[in-house]
């Protein structure tokens, strides 16, 4: 058998319930490779190497279950997802040392499916950013070029895909968190639609925009890994009571004659790098023989979109982070004089700058006299988006965009410009606004050797169907490779 780190999860998942490979012997490949990475990568806060042996182990004496679609399949998640047997921090030191009582409603359903976790990775602290430099604990490197980002706010999930450190992961995607990083990666990234993945566990960041998803090395490894997490769940109230479809019966077919794919032209404008439209234009071009049309359509609020996501997103990071008081769990300062001085303290040393920045202009937004000229006009303008939105897709099957306007970009350039780096986000976010599924999948590797990817953006519970198209188009681009040799 090749080199066991390299197959895709598919394929492991086929072996180890063929006996061809043992639960313990992919989960060895794993660790191996995480040592072999992470001192260079950085991709991971935790790893419970012991833990994960003993259970693959375990596993093997009693013998491959077929009832279990990831019986045996090495994977990990973002630290923001709660888990009983491993500390959470969502990378904050407010949170160092937290250890949960119970599993998010994610890792419960890859624990049924038969996945062995192997550990948590690191990301932008509560999910804040889009390069994961902004953890306290670590910097994480992109597989394919230490010296840049891997993207963020779940950079650590995507670097430990492509380092093949696991054969997936699962991400949060508030603005982007999952795509972007999937793009600078050279990995398939999937934001479902809201309320299609429970939040249940998940430590929100913007609970109105959170959505959690896999990363993966193709479009059939991502479609496997939602179709275990998706699902209603009784426990988060905005979890969607929507029949979960097969989401691996429409893939392998390359014939998308028929199906009419939106250009919006607000995504294709000033502000795109030619390295990235050149990309897009060769993945426009297969799309076209396959038999497939595009058309353009329009989105006119888009430029007002990244405005109106981050008034909502720190308006809801304001409320969500008050909890983090140093009263109840995580950072607490030593000997206040006063229950003033625990809060203030306790948050001042526990949170990060880029946390407190977020915290301070919610707040603000939400404060008297500001609430009806901000996250009021916010909120009405979110509306417009998802309209514009759902009325270009009754025109279309799917839209396809660029995820990122540039590849990814060196570690430090931006850190001490978050404008900038929010700038990055411009077509990503208004996704999330409108609560839509999108898949992010490479397309094409510039001149330079970094992956620039692309994302098909459909429907309210469509993800069946973009993962079909995605597939489609997967198969038909030329492959950008793997950096698994040069990590």
């Amino acid at each position: 058998m090749e080199d066991i780190t390299s197959l895709s999860l598919s394929a492991a998942a086929s072996a180890l319930k063929k006996g061809e490979l043992s639960a313990t012997e992919a989960t060895a490949a794993c660790l191996e490779r995480i040592l072999e990475t992470e001192d260079e990568i950085n991709a991971l806060l935790y790893v419970d190497a012991e833990g994960a042996i003993e259970q693959a182990e375990k596993m093997d004496a009693e013998g491959p279950d077929p009832a279990k679609p990831l019986w045996g399949v090495p994977v990990t998640v973002k630290d923001a997802l709660v888990t009983r047997d491993m500390p959470t921090t969502a990378a904050s030191r407010i949170l160092e040392g937290f250890q949960p009582m119970y599993d998010a409603f994610v890792v419960e359903r890859l624990r049924e499916a038969g996945a062995i976790i192997l550990g948590k990775n690191n990301m932008d602290e509560f999910a804040m950013g889009s390069t994961t430099e902004n953890s306290a604990y670590k910097v994480t490197r992109n597989p394919w070029n230490t010296d840049l980002v891997p993207g963020g706010s779940s950079g650590g999930s995507a670097a430990s895909v492509a380092a093949g450190q696991c054969f997936a992961s699962l991400g949060s995607d508030t603005g982007g968190s999952i795509r972007q990083p999937a793009s600078f990666c050279g990995c398939v990234g999937l934001k479902p639609t809201y309320g299609r993945v429970s939040r249940y566990g998940l430590i929100a960041y913007a609970s109105s925009l959170d959505q959690v998803g896999p990363l993966a090395r193709n479009v059939e490894d991502c479609a496997r890994m939602l179709a275990v997490i998706a699902g209603h769940d009784a426990r988060d109230m905005t979890s969607s009571p929507e029949a979960v479809p097969d989401y691996l019966q429409g893939l392998g077919a390359t014939d998308l004659s028929g199906r009419t794919i939106g250009l919006p032209a607000e995504y294709f404008g000033e502000g795109l790098s030619d390295t990235v439209r050149k990309g897009i234009d060769k993945a426009i071009d297969t799309l076209h023989s396959l038999g497939a049309r595009t058309m353009e359509v329009s989105l006119p609020s888009t430029s007002a979109a990244i405005a109106t996501y981050y008034i909502v997103a720190m308006a809801e990071a304001s409320s969500n982070l008050a909890r983090f008081d140093g009263v109840r769990y995580g950072h607490r300062t030593k000997d206040p004089k006063d229950l003033q001085e625990l809060y203030t303290l306790s948050r001042m040393e526990g949170f990060g700058d880029e946390v407190k920045r977020r915290i301070m202009l919610g707040t603000f937004v939400l404060s008297a006299g500001y609430y009806d000229a901000y996250y009021k006009k916010a909120a009405q303008v979110r509306r417009l988006v998802r309209d514009e939105f759902l009325a270009a897709l009754d025109k279309c099957d799917c839209l396809l965009a660029p995820v990122a306007p540039s590849v990814a970009w060196p570690i430090g350039s931006h850190i001490e410009d978050p404008l900038q780096i929010i700038l990055m986000d411009a077509y990503t976010c208004p996704i999330n606004l409108a609560a839509l599924p999108s898949l992010a999948l490479p397309c094409a590797l510039s001149d330079n050797g970094e992956p620039i990817g692309l994302q098909l953006i459909g429907r309210p519970f469509a993800e069946a169907d973009i993962l079909s198209m995605g597939s489609a188009l997967e198969a038909s681009l030329p492959s950008i490779g793997s950096p698994l040799q040069k990590a």
